[in-house]
């Protein structure tokens, strides 16, 4: 056996891996740019409304470098990951729960088009209990409602369930009265 056998070829650039690393990079630069269009009123000390935004995006920016460094070197799956091929299928519900929050949640609301992506990507990973998912899916979704939306008061999207279930919690808690 020659020297030459002996030693391990060095690693092939991985290529998927590659994309989802500048993928994220991008991410992080569209990140950076809507940022900045963020108005800031002179009122506001050093932390302000772009802060949570910049911590994001610089650990985007950190964790996309450390992707594409990893796809450099060969990539991050085991050789035997790399053989198996795509579930087309699978990643077809992903890709439609995804869309469908994107098509749904103005006409629907927030919870209702998260829903509905919950139990498609669940799908898409092998979940044969849609009831069971939708149910999950709507705690998840509601809780982050109205941590959204109570908590925080950011509109995420509110439809006929989330307007229903704020008349209730306000008639509840007397919020709005007099």
């Amino acid at each position: 056996m020659s020297t030459s056998d002996q030693q391990a070829s060095p690693p092939r650039l991985a290529i998927p891996e590659l994309l989802i690393g500048v993928g994220l990079l991008a991410c992080a630069g569209a990140v950076a740019w809507q940022t900045l269009a963020i108005p800031v009123s002179p009122l506001y000390s050093k932390v302000g409304p772009k802060i949570f935004p910049y911590i994001t995006m610089a650990g985007m920016v950190i964790l996309s470098l450390l992707l594409i460094l990893a796809a450099v070197r060969g990539g991050w799956q085991p050789e035997e990951e790399k053989e198996t091929p795509t579930d087309r299928k699978a990643m077809g519900f992903v890709v439609a729960g995804l869309v469908a929050n994107l098509l749904l949640i103005q006409p629907l609301g927030f919870t209702v088009a998260s829903v509905i992506m919950f139990v498609l990507v669940c799908f898409g990973f092998g979940s044969r209990h849609p009831l069971r998912d939708a149910l999950l899916g709507l705690v998840l979704a509601l809780a982050a409602y109205f941590g959204f939306a109570r908590a925080l008061g950011v509109n995420i999207g509110a439809g006929l369930i989330e307007n229903q279930l704020n008349a209730l919690v306000n008639a509840v808690f007397g919020i709005g009265r007099g």
